[in-house]
C-alpha cells in the first residue's frame, strides 16, 4: 500500500467483541535488587486476591472478565499498577480493599474509579 493510502477496513470478524467482556492485566515484573517493581509490592499476591475474588463472584469465563499476569507494563515507578480493557484505564493500588473497589466498580458496575487512576 503507498504511503498515505488508506487502510482495508477490517472483515467482520475483528469487529465481533472480544472473548473477554474486560481483560485486566497487573504488572507482576520482578527487577533485580533494589530497583522498583511492581512485584516488590505485592502485585502477584493482589492478582491471586482478584482472580479469586472475580472466581467467587462468577465473573470469569468467555463473554466475562479475565485477570492475567504481565511483565513488566513499564510503569513501575507508579506502581504497582494494572491495567483493564478494552477501556484501557491504568490503576494504582495499595491493598485489598483497593483491588475490591477496582472489581466492584469499574469491572462489575463500569464505572472507573477516578482515585486510582494513573
Amino acid at each position: 500500500m503507498a504511503v498515505g493510502a488508506r487502510h482495508a477496513p477490517l472483515p467482520a470478524r475483528f469487529l465481533m467483541s472480544s472473548y473477554y467482556d474486560k481483560h485486566v492485566f497487573f504488572c507482576c515484573n520482578q527487577r533485580e535488587p533494589g530497583a522498583t517493581c511492581c512485584n516488590n509490592q505485592g502485585a502477584a499476591e493482589l492478582r491471586n486476591y482478584a482472580k479469586d475474588r472475580i472466581k467467587a463472584l462468577k465473573l470469569n469465563g468467555k463473554g466475562k472478565i479475565r485477570i492475567n499476569s504481565a511483565g513488566c507494563l513499564d510503569r513501575c515507578d507508579e506502581g504497582p499498577v494494572l491495567v483493564v480493557y478494552p477501556e484501557a484505564v491504568w490503576y494504582t493500588y495499595v491493598d485489598r480493599h483497593d483491588i475490591d473497589e477496582i472489581i466492584d466498580e469499574h469491572l462489575v458496575h463500569n464505572r472507573i474509579v477516578e482515585r486510582l487512576k494513573i
